[in-house]
Order: C-alpha cells, then structure tokens, then sequence
C-alpha cells in the first residue's frame, strides 16, 4: 500500500468559507466559524483521511490589508501557511468575484511562487447562476495559472469530495503525518479557548471581538471521568468587560452554557467550565498573548 500525506493550506478573504471547508474535509469542528470577519487568527490543522492519504489542511487567517499588530501577525501566519504547505487552495466566492482583496492575493501568491502548486475553489455557487460561475472561472484563470479549478458549496457539500479526492491524489508519497484517529494538531487547551471565543464572538456585537482573547488556564482530569477547565477571558476596557459579563452576568452565563455543551461534545463526557473576565488594557502589544494563539508576536512588527 502507498501512502501519501502532505498539507493542503486554504487561503482566502475573511469569511471567504475556509473554516467551514477543514470542518467539512475533517468530518468535525475544528475551526472556529461565524458570520464575523476575521475570526480564525492561529494556523489551525485539521487532519482528513481519504483513501491512503492522509491531508492535512491548514485553515489560515483571512487575507485582508492589516491596520494593527494583531492584523499583521495573523497575515503573515497566512503567507506562512501557504508557502509552507504542499498544495494551496484559494477560496473564491462566487457571488463577491475578483474583488480588490482577490486581486492582492492573486499578486501575494505570484510573490510567493515559483513552483507553488495552487488549485482554485470558488465557494459558494448557490449563490449564483452558471453564466456568472463560468466568467468568474475564465476571469480567474486568465490572471493566474490554477493547477484545477473546482465549484464548491463548503457550507452545503457539493463539489467537496471531488476536491478532496483530487488533493488525496496529489501529496507527495509517504507516511502518514499523525495517528489515524487524531484529527487536528492544536493541543486540547487551544481549542477550548477558540470554542470558548466562538461564543462570545457570536453572542456580543461587531467591534468587541478582535478586542478579546481567551486562555486556557487550568485544566484538571477528575478521578470521576470529568474535567474541570477554567479560563480567562482577557478585554482590553472596564467598559468591555460589562459588556462581556451582561445584564446580571447573563451574558458570560450563556456564553459559558454554551461553550460547556459543545466542549462536551467534543470530548464526549462531562465538563465543569469556569469563565473569568479580566481588563489587560495591553493584551494586544504582549507577547505571551500571541504565543497562546498560536501567532508569533515578532510578525506584528513589520
């Protein structure tokens, strides 16, 4: 039998449906994923099987022109993904087209390239009709030279088995990169704290979110099968630290709820989780913080 095995990075704009696909190629949540922007900022690998092949995909931070630190340090941990992967997939969605953002990428990945084998997936094609598809595909490859093109919905499935067998394919021959039933390569601590950050990203209005961060603080295995994690929930304002707790503390109460139930699902047992908020007005300018994302704080400099 031959193996192969090798990773696949998917790079794109913010909310261009990266996230969405490595959960749909992996079988299970990995990546954080929301309607916000910006929400996945550490290189996140989720490990899909396919055949002998073993894919590796590297859902990176969108591609978008960076304003602060943390902007500049999550664009590089996305040029990083790319040019250390095997294969790169940029998503493209179908009813946004070559948008200036696209266009940026499009001269990145020239930068990056010789010999970067990169496939086009344009996302999302329930939104449009095939006319519009079959330009934006001719549009597309006319300005850059895609190995293969493929018309997926990451959201509703199609297109993505082809994509995945096409990729199973194309790594290189070799052993498999990690055990055959791990599925993602982030320590158990960081994707309680992504989980954990979903919930507040989801549940709090526009500008808070980049404006936060969580840390797995303690994680404690109970002789009862059960696991006690508590974290921090690091804002960067007394007045951001209101808005987090809610009315009461009803807010960080559903926010925990719901974090709790799907750390349970994950694990597949109890959780006891315990959230605490705390104003760290320069959480954003300390390395520490970047470290415990997965970013490297030095990348912000530039």
């Amino acid at each position: 039998m031959t193996t192969r095995a090798g990773f696949v990075a998917l790079i794109g704009e913010p909310n261009a449906g990266k996230s969405t696909l490595t959960n749909r190629m992996v079988g299970a949540k990995v990546s954080i994923v929301t309607h916000k922007v910006q929400t996945t900022r550490a290189r996140i690998r989720g490990v899909a099987l396919e055949g002998d092949s073993q894919i590796v995909f590297v859902d990176t931070p969108g591609l978008f022109k960076p304003r602060r630190r943390l902007d500049r340090a999550m664009v590089a941990a996305a040029w990083g993904g790319a040019a250390d992967a095997d294969i790169v997939v940029l998503l493209v969605e179908a009813h946004r087209g070559v948008t200036e953002g696209v266009e940026r990428i499009l001269e990145g990945l020239e930068e990056i390239g010789q010999g970067r084998r990169v496939a086009l997936a344009i996302n999302k094609i329930d939104r449009v009709k095939s006319d519009v598809l079959l330009a934006l595909t001719e549009d597309l490859n006319a300005r850059y030279g895609f190995e293969e093109t493929f018309m997926i919905s990451a959201e509703k499935g199609y297109g993505c088995d082809d994509l995945k067998k096409w990729l199973a394919t194309q790594l290189p021959e070799g052993p498999w990169l990690y055990p055959e039933d791990q599925i993602a390569d982030l320590p158990l601590r960081m994707i309680a704290a992504e989980m954990t950050r979903e919930k507040l990203t989801l549940r709090l209005h526009q500008e808070l979110p980049y404006q936060l961060t969580v840390e797995t603080e303690n994680w404690e295995e109970r002789k009862d099968g059960t696991a006690r994690i508590d974290q921090v929930v690091y804002v960067a304002r007394d007045g951001h630290k209101g808005i987090v707790l809610g009315n009461k503390g009803e807010s960080i109460k559903a926010i925990s709820k719901a974090a709790r139930e799907e750390l349970e699902e994950f694990l597949g047992r109890r959780v006891h989780l315990f959230l605490q908020v705390k104003v760290r007005e320069k959480w954003l300018e300390e390395a520490a913080r970047y470290s415990e994302m997965g970013l490297d704080f030095r990348d912000g400099n530039s």
